[in-house]
Parts: C-alpha cells; structure tokens; sequence
C-alpha cells in the first residue's frame, strides 16, 4: 500500500513529465559534406612541340617599298681576260643612279653605272673606266632584293679609245631602314673588237653596294 508520500512523489514527476520533454536538448543533426571531384591536369610532356602561330612565320615581301629614286657608291674587284694579252685584276669602284617601282611582290628598275679602274687590257692597254645603262627585275623575299639585271655597256681604255658591248648579271640587295640599303653585285661584260683594234675584252666584276632612297 502506497504512503502518501510516495503518491505525491509520482504525481509530481508525472506532471513534470512533458516539462522536461520540451526543455531536454535534441540531439544534434549530423551532416555530411558532399565529397569533392579532385580532377588532374595530364602532365605536360618535355619536347613537346607547341602550337606555332603563322604570325611568328617569316612574311614574304615584307612591309618594305622599293619605288623610289635612289643613289649610291660601289666598289670591289674588276677581272679582265683578252683575246691578246691573257687576263688581269684589280681593285675597282664607282657610283650608281637609278630607279625602281614596287609591284608588289616584284620590282622593276632601271640605273646608271660608272666604274673606274686600272686594269690591263692588252698590250700597252688597260681598262680606265667602265658605263653602264641598266634594267633590273628583282623578287622581293622579306626586306631583301634577289634580282637579274642586264643592258648596255661601254669601256674606256687608255690606249685603244672606247668601245660599247653588253653585260649582264644579278645580285642581292637588303633593306636596313626604309631608305638605306646594302649589296653585292656580280656582271659579266663582253666587249668585241675594241675600237677596231682586234682586241676582244671580257670582264667580270664583283662588287658591293650601298645606296640611299629619296
């Protein structure tokens, strides 16, 4: 038989009951993180070629304009060969005049050459100075020149008077700056019986070049 005691002992408790059910603390929610995708980056290979782009490509023609009047100075080496006397060489040099049109990847040109020189022709004769009217055609390739040239010619000498002939050659020319300009030349002259004397001239020159654009 209960006490009283005990009988408000347990009225009590059932009353503090739903109390304690609101003020006892939830557990607490546990969350996971959503796992991360680690991705790798294939490792890059040593030699491996990298993609080149056409702009880092050499440009054929360039930017450079070749139209335009132009003069210069040239100098080199002159070899004569005759029909009478064998052959000789020597030192050499001169002026240029001249002109060219730009076409684009082509240019056409004409000049005026004069050489001088001291170069045995012959018995008793030598080569004193050499003129040239020239044309030129030439295929541009970045800021240079490859190019043909040809025309008329005349020699001077110092004892046999002066004769015309022909030559005919090529050479290369680079654009340093939009009006200064290096190269070398090589033509092959034929000169036949000098003056009428029976002397039959051949000379090759050599030459490098530099000329100014205005």
């Amino acid at each position: 038989m209960r006490t009283p005691i005990s009988l408000i002992s347990a009225g009590l408790m059932a009353l503090a009951a739903p109390a304690l059910a609101e003020t006892s603390p939830a557990a607490p929610e546990t969350t996971f993180a959503k796992p991360t995708l680690i991705q790798f980056a294939p490792p890059s290979v040593a030699g491996t070629p990298a993609a080149v782009s056409s702009q880092s490509r050499p440009s054929f023609g360039g930017t450079v304009n070749w139209t335009g009047f132009y003069g210069g100075v040239q100098a080199g080496i002159g070899f004569v060969d005759t029909n009478r006397s064998g052959s000789d060489e020597d030192i050499m040099g001169g002026f240029t005049l001249g002109y060219d049109h730009d076409f684009g990847q082509w240019v056409l040109g004409g000049a005026l050459d004069y050489d001088f020189a001291d170069i045995d022709a012959g018995p008793n004769n030598s080569i004193e100075e050499i003129f040239r009217v020239k044309g030129r055609a030439g295929y541009k390739i970045d800021r240079g020149l490859v190019y043909g040239t040809g025309g008329y010619a005349i020699a001077n000498t110092d004892t046999a008077g002066s004769d015309d002939g022909w030559f005919i050659g090529g050479g290369y020319e680079y654009m340093i700056s939009d009006q200064f300009s290096i190269g070398a030349e090589a033509l092959y002259h034929e000169f036949d019986s000098v003056n009428n004397s029976g002397t039959d001239i051949e000379a090759t020159t050599l030459q490098v070049r530099a000329t100014y654009r205005f």
